[in-house]
């Protein structure tokens, strides 16, 4: 298997033409600031890779074949976060936008069935895919976070460990090693909100970044490596991997 047959970044039209493909995996990213160490396009990078990795293992497993799409860059941001450098806030209205055109792309090209795998935890795509599936009823959409798939509380020391921290720090080391510049990492200290039962999860507001952060990071990611963000990877691409085959292979009922 070449990579260039389910990793659309580096293929080609004479790779993918008349080929069959059973599902698209969409990563969906955001463009912010991650601490002091991380790229800009973490949110990015990182569904990209995982979403390819377990393309390759369901290929392999199955013979379910995916082609991962390249990442969209735009995510929603909060309040704080818009006002930081080359940070782009995107409306969901913006999302939706996108989200339609791609999905009219791809339905115009016989695919029926697609994946959209988040690295961004402010995207939210449940209420487009509702609307979808009134105008598309024979196209299936899943969304998936890919950090939310396995706890982290097994893998990884810190307490607080949100953005930027010891986990999504030790999953890029795992990947890009070379884009990681742990020694320039701030602590990631960060303010809770004023009112306790928001803290608690009782109620929810948006976080005013300029406020909640010090270094845009929250949670301290200096004990961070690529072994621990291996040892995440590898059953979170396992179940990554059996979701691509079996919306491959089956029908929502």
């Amino acid at each position: 298997m070449e990579k260039r047959e389910i990793d659309l970044t580096v293929s080609c039209y004479g790779k993918v033409k008349g080929v069959k493909y059973d599902v698209v995996i969409l990563p969906w990213g955001a463009t912010e600031p991650h601490n002091l160490h991380l790229p800009y396009l973490t949110d990015c990078i990182l569904p990209h890779d995982i979403a390819v990795d377990a393309a390759a293992l369901a290929l392999q497993n199955s013979g379910v074949r995916c082609m991962v799409m390249p990442p969209v860059p735009f995510g929603a941001h909060n309040p704080g976060q818009r006002e930081l450098p080359f940070c782009i806030h995107t409306r969901y209205s913006t999302q939706q936008a996108i989200l339609e055109d791609i999905v009219a792309s791809l339905y115009a090209q016989g695919m029926r069935k697609l994946i959209i795998l988040s690295g961004h935890g402010g995207n939210n795509f449940k209420g487009m895919i509702r609307d979808l599936a009134f105008v598309y009823p024979d196209f299936l959409i899943i969304a998936a976070d890919w950090f939310s798939i396995v706890p982290p509380k097994d893998y990884f020391e810190a307490v607080v460990d949100d953005h930027a921290g010891e986990s999504e720090t030790s999953v890029m080391m795992h990947y890009h090693p070379e884009l990681v510049n742990l020694a320039e990492a701030g602590d990631g200290e960060s303010q809770p909100f004023a009112i306790p039962s928001l803290n608690e999860k009782v109620g929810w507001a948006p976080r005013h970044w300029d406020k909640a952060t010090v270094d845009s990071g929250v949670g301290n990611p200096k004990k961070a490596s690529a072994e621990k963000g291996e040892r995440y990877m590898k059953p979170v691409v396992e179940k990554l991997a059996k979701l691509f085959t079996e919306v491959g292979l089956g029908s929502l009922y």
